[in-house]
């Protein structure tokens, strides 16, 4: 299918709008472009109540938002839920919008993390944090309001990269008990170069210029790409993972990866509901106010994580 006409159109005003001359962006440039990036998010969030918290972290204080929906019974199901943005931008504010809508959507009692970022704390920071706040969310369950045998984590690009790691560490150590991962056009393979990351290197909303950079300040010199908490594509054993819900875009430098993570959860016996979106592109989920298919892919995720912590 073609690109669609709507997201052809965004991607042909933000052409305009890139310097001819790129190099690499800088770290402030970066967190700017998504937070105007973010302002386009439009998506149902009627009756939801926010609340913001604290809990404690490796590296210290860990700051959260809750997202209740209302008439919401005592003991929902919980969604821990963290941000894209290339593990160096995003913030809960950032993604205050995409946040509520999920909880809505989901029925779900969702907790947004504003984890560790690069490059003022490198890898492994932001996989600490999360892993600690998912363990912490299951652990103070009850007095958030939260079922723990009805535990989902999730994310959207680089905060899918993290809800995997979790769901791999999890299953490593068996302490956490999680019944779905959602992951929305996630990025799960640094090792090696995609079809799709050569063939949307370039003027497809995130560029190779900016992945290139977030990478560079996310990594220490000597991190190994293989390794599942950087790529979680390259995991041995994914045999025993809760069940995944996936979105991928089909003009997404990051479709293949997010494809191939599909295939390979189903072959290792995990159940999988996989869509990959047709003429949209990366975090088109959370342009609603420029994309129809925002709200229609949430929409998706809301029935698909509902069916997941009633099984």
């Amino acid at each position: 299918m073609p690109l669609d006409p709507l997201a052809k159109r965004l991607l042909t005003i933000m052409a305009a709008a890139t310097p001819a001359d790129r190099s690499r962006p800088s770290v402030e440039a970066r967190r700017q472009s998504l937070a105007r990036l973010m302002q386009f998010a439009r998506a149902e969030a009627a009756g939801v109540n926010a609340t913001d918290g604290t809990l404690p972290g490796p590296g210290g204080e860990i700051r959260y938002r809750v997202y209740s929906p209302a008439d919401m019974p005592e003991h929902a199901p919980g969604f821990v839920f963290f941000h894209g943005g290339g593990l160096v931008a995003g913030s809960i504010e950032t993604h205050d919008r995409i946040a509520a809508a999920l909880a809505h959507s989901t029925g779900c009692r969702l907790i947004s993390v504003d984890y560790r970022l690069a490059p003022e704390h490198k890898f492994p920071a932001a996989v600490e944090d999360a892993i600690a706040a998912t363990e912490w969310v299951a652990r103070e369950a009850s007095s958030l309001g939260i079922d723990a045998s009805r535990l989902v984590v999730g994310g959207d690009s680089a905060g899918a990269t993290l809800a995997a790691v979790v769901c791999q560490e999890a299953l490593q150590n068996a302490g956490l008990s999680l019944v779905a991962q959602c992951l929305i056009c996630p990025v799960l393979n640094f090792e090696e170069t995609s079809p799709s990351r050569e063939a949307f290197a370039e003027n497809h909303l995130i560029d190779r210029f900016t992945i290139e950079a977030d990478l560079a300040d996310y990594l220490p010199d000597d991190a190994d790409l293989a390794d599942p908490k950087i790529s979680p594509l390259r995991a041995a054993r994914l045999a025993g993972l809760p069940q995944a819900i996936i979105h991928t875009a089909e003009f997404d430098p990051m479709r293949d990866e997010g494809n191939a993570y599909a295939r390979k959860l189903l072959a290792a016996g995990v159940a999988v509901e996989h869509i990959c979106h047709e003429g949209m592109v990366h975090n088109f989920h959370a342009m609603g106010a420029l994309l129809p298919q925002a709200q229609l892919v949430l929409s998706q995720i809301g029935e698909q994580v509902r069916r997941a912590v009633k099984s």
